[in-house]
This record gives structure tokens, C-alpha cells and sequence, in this order.
């Protein structure tokens, strides 16, 4: 953390390390995603939220005691939201002084490994150690029930016999490498089978060693990540009610610790009354105040949920409690800029072409596919958009002439060509209709998705969203998982605040009513 414990007196402040610490303890490959989000860090930003109760000094105990909390709540977080999660060996960087003492110290333990076994008569001490190993490594993969193979491995590998043999010259110790060659293949996953086939073709005593050790590493990440995909959804609960107790630890160390939360959640409210929502919605009764709130619970938090793919990262601090998801979030923002560009680009072409290539197979995804490879990197500081479209045009139109030619039908003229490539060069334009169309749209499935999450059947996609289907349905379902654990961690909180702001609500209803 690159601040100074001491210092952090204020709970603007805090926040800010603790998004820093939790950063750093998770992976991500969206470099510019994470720079947009370091610089839109709370402690500077905070002059226009609401005031709340004063924080109070922070011990650098009590910071080291919160920054451990974060790291291990962010680890649990990991898992559960992210389907993907696995456990990897650490790499060292390749030139780092780390990477060197490792190499040279294994060398070493290798080295004397083979001095030994060279020896007349041969000196078993360090292979009869690493038989041990392996023995105890063999074991920890069995399950209770693994019976017969835990009395052959404790047979087999049996330390003491072991060392009376070496002493009285007798030991094979290539029949028990075979052997463990042969246990590994029995329990490893169907992945390692391959692994398993190049060590028996190792002849050399002490090479085949270090690649036993190597595949049995591989094994033990294995077992890790079939570990973790077990406990996922028991996991998923815990992790709530764990993620909640630290926030509110957090929370009663900083009583103003939702003054972000609490702004968002207005500017929802704020949001759909000026869209006209009087009346509650019959799905979410439950969270009306008196039953006569002009906003409900349910509705109010879809929108501000809504409210996060168009965020501004650049000069706008996150919500709080959304802190450890903030860098999914963009990525799924910076999907979506994507997805709108794509999408607005084949609605184009196949309006520019008629129903001549509606029904080509493989037309749409091959547009796709040129599309999406021109604009890599589009949120880059160094990416030319303009140019980028440009070339978009001249690649579609090539292909759509090409497909038109392989059906039969007649060409685009020149001046077709150039209106459509016009069109498409317009979509990189704020103002574009078409993009603004297909970008309404895309966020009307979002909500419907949002409000249809618990239910079986999911939601049509509108009309013009038909070519981007696969990829917005796999945006929709990342961005609902994340939403639907995050209100089971945060929804106490967020009811809290929004009873206040309906209640507000309500007030100035009745008051205008009065009034009229």
C-alpha cells in the first residue's frame, strides 16, 4: 500500500487504501481498466457527497487488522463471483533476484542428489527422503473410501524397509519410482495423462525426480481447484454473512462510510422520477414504505445497478460497498462500448444490403469477427476511432460485395459503397440515432434481465439486437450474478438508505398534494 498508515485519518482516506490493498490482491488484464479506476480514487473526489458523522483517528493496528480482513474477504469475493477462479503456481519474474536464489538452491539439492547416487556403493539419504514426499504427497490425494490404494502406497513406500534395503545394497530404486509412476496416473486428473506418458519415457534417475515433483505440483493445483469448485456454492452464503460482518465492523469504525452509497441510491430514485414512476410496480410491494411510497425498494436498486455500466471511472469515486467489483464492472462497461459499436455496425451493413444476406450462414459472425479485431484496444488513450471505422468500411463493404457475388446477386455500385461506408464511419458520433437506438435498446434487456433474474424464463432480446445475442447474453449473466451477491451481502444497508430517501420521497408528495 502506498500510503502511510499514519496518515489515513480521515474514512475517504481509508477507503482508498483499502481498494488499493484489495487491488493488488486480485488479477486482472485490463491494465487501462485499472489505471481509469486508480484515478477515480474516493479521498479526492469527495467534496460534493453528503456529510455525515465525523471519522475518528485510525491506529495503524486497527488499519494492518482491516487490511488483512479485506484480503481475505476479497479472496472468498473471488471465488464466488467468479466462475473461472482458480488457484495457479506462482511464477517468478524471470530476471528477479528471487528467481535466481530458487534456481540456484535447487540446483544445488540436485546436484548432491545425483553426487550421491553416483557414489560406490550409492548413497541413498536424499532419495530415500524424497520417496517420503512422494509418499506423503500420494496419500493426501486419496478420499476416505480409498482403502486398498492407501495399503499398497504404505506398503510399497514403506520408509523403514526402505532404508534396510539401501543399507544392505538391495534397494531398486527404479521399481519404486515405476510404481510411483504408476500410482500418479492412477489418481490424476484425465488432464495429466500426458504428463504422466513423458515420465516414463525419463531414464535418468534424478531428471525423472524433479519431473515427478513438477507433475505432483500440477496434481495438488488440481485438487485445489476441484476443491474450490466443490465448496463454491456453500461458500457463496458464508462469504455474504462474512462480507457483511466486516463491513460493518468497517462501518462502525467510520459512520460515514455510505455517504457514496447513499448518493447513488438518490440519483436512482431521482432517475425514475423523472421517468414517471408514480405507482409501485406489483413485483415489489415489499419494499414500499406504508405501501404508498412513489418509489419502491426494488425498482429504485435495479436502476442504480443499471447506473454502474455508464459510469464515469475517470472522475467519479464507486459506491462503496461495490469497491471489490468496481474493475468488473468496467470490464463489462468497456464490453458493452464495444458491443454497441458492433452491434450498430450490422445493423447498418444489413440494412445497406437488403434481405439479400440476412439469411447468409456465417455473414453475420464473419462482419463480427472483422469488426471486433478493428476495434481491439478501442479504450486505449493511443486508439484512433476515426481511422478505425474508416477501415471497418472499406473491410465490410469488401466482404458484403464478396457475398453478394457468391449468391448471385449484384454488387454494391460506388455509391452505395460510399453511403454505406459514411454510415459506418457516423456510429463512432455521440449524437449517431442508430447507435443511440441499438444503445436504448441494449440497456431496455439489461433491465428486463435485471427484473426477470429470478425468474426461469429469460427476456426476448429486442429487435436489431439478434447478431449480438450470444455475446450480450454472456455480459447479461456476469453482470447478474455480480448484482444478485451483491445484494445479498449489501441489501440490509441499502434498505436502510432507501427507506430514508422514499420516506423523503413520500414527504414532498403529500406536501405538493396539500398544496394543489
Amino acid at each position: 500500500m502506498s500510503q502511510n498508515p499514519d496518515k489515513l485519518k480521515s474514512s475517504e482516506e481509508k477507503l482508498n487504501a483499502l481498494e488499493e490493498d484489495e487491488e493488488e490482491s486480485l488479477d486482472s488484464s485490463d491494465q487501462s481498466g485499472r489505471k481509469r479506476i486508480r484515478q477515480s480514487a474516493p479521498g479526492s473526489h469527495r467534496d460534493d457527497t453528503p456529510k455525515s458523522s465525523p471519522s475518528r483517528p485510525v491506529s495503524i493496528e486497527e488499519l494492518m487488522e482491516t487490511a488483512k480482513g479485506v484480503t481475505n474477504m476479497a479472496l472468498a469475493h473471488e471465488i464466488v463471483v467468479n466462475g473461472d477462479f482458480q488457484i495457479k503456481p506462482a511464477e517468478l519474474p524471470e530476471h528477479s533476484l528471487e528467481k535466481k536464489v530458487r534456481d540456484i538452491v535447487h540446483k544445488a539439492f540436485w546436484d548432491c542428489l545425483e553426487a550421491q547416487l553416483k557414489e560406490d556403493p550409492p548413497t541413498y539419504d536424499h532419495a530415500i527422503k524424497l520417496l517420503g514426499e512422494i509418499k506423503e504427497s500420494l496419500l493426501s490425494f486419496l478420499l476416505p473410501g480409498h482403502t486398498r490404494l492407501r495399503s499398497q502406497i504404505t506398503e510399497v513406500l514403506d520408509l523403514d524397509l526402505i532404508k534396510q534395503e539401501a543399507e544392505n545394497g538391495a534397494l531398486d530404486i527404479s521399481k519404486l519410482v515405476k510404481f510411483v509412476i504408476g500410482m500418479m496416473g492412477t489418481l490424476c486428473a484425465p488432464a495429466r495423462d500426458e504428463d504422466i506418458k513423458k515420465l516414463k519415457d525419463i531414464n535418468e534417475i534424478v531428471p525423472l525426480f524433479r519431473a515427478i515433483f513438477s507433475v505432483l505440483d500440477l496434481m495438488k493445483m488440481d485438487m485445489a481447484n476441484f476443491a474450490v469448485t466443490s465448496i463454491r456454492p456453500k461458500l457463496m452464503q458464508q462469504s455474504a454473512e462474512y462480507e457483511r460482518k466486516k463491513f460493518q465492523e468497517f462501518l462502525e469504525k467510520q459512520p460515514n462510510s455510505l455517504d457514496l452509497v447513499t448518493k447513488w441510491l438518490q440519483e436512482a430514485a431521482d432517475d425514475l422520477a423523472k421517468l414517471g414512476h408514480e405507482t409501485l410496480p406489483p413485483h415489489c410491494n415489499d419494499g414500499a414504505t406504508g405501501g404508498a411510497s412513489a418509489l419502491c425498494f426494488t425498482a429504485v436498486q435495479n436502476q442504480a445497478y443499471l447506473k454502474l455500466l455508464k459510469w464515469d471511472h475517470v472522475n467519479r469515486p464507486f459506491p462503496e460497498t461495490l469497491l471489490m467489483d468496481q474493475t468488473r464492472f468496467l470490464e463489462m462497461q468497456l464490453e458493452l462500448e464495444q458491443l454497441l459499436l458492433v452491434g450498430t455496425v450490422l445493423l447498418v451493413t444489413f440494412s445497406a444490403a437488403g434481405p439479400a444476406l440476412i439469411d447468409v450462414p456465417g455473414f453475420a459472425e464473419r462482419i463480427k469477427t472483422i469488426v471486433k479485431v478493428l476495434l481491439t484496444g478501442m479504450h486505449l488513450p493511443s486508439f484512433n476511432l476515426k481511422e478505425s471505422l474508416a477501415t471497418v468500411g472499406e473491410k465490410v463493404c469488401a466482404e458484403v460485395n464478396s457475398c453478394l457475388c457468391q449468391h448471385g446477386f449484384t454488387p454494391f455500385s460506388a455509391e452505395r459503397e460510399a453511403v454505406l461506408k459514411g454510415q459506418i464511419q457516423a456510429v463512432g458520433s455521440p449524437d449517431n440515432s442508430i447507435s443511440k437506438l441499438i444503445d436504448s435498446r441494449i440497456q431496455k434487456f439489461l433491465e428486463n434481465y435485471l427484473a426477470s433474474s429470478h425468474q426461469k424464463s429469460l427476456p426476448a432480446i429486442p429487435g436489431g439486437l439478434g447478431p449480438i445475442q450470444r455475446e450480450l447474453e454472456e455480459i447479461a449473466a456476469k453482470y447478474i450474478r455480480l448484482v444478485n451477491y451483491n445484494r445479498m451481502v449489501f441489501s440490509p444497508y441499502y434498505d436502510a438508505v432507501l427507506g430514508k430517501i422514499l420516506t423523503k420521497e413520500e414527504s414532498q408528495i403529500v406536501g405538493k398534494s396539500e398544496e394543489s
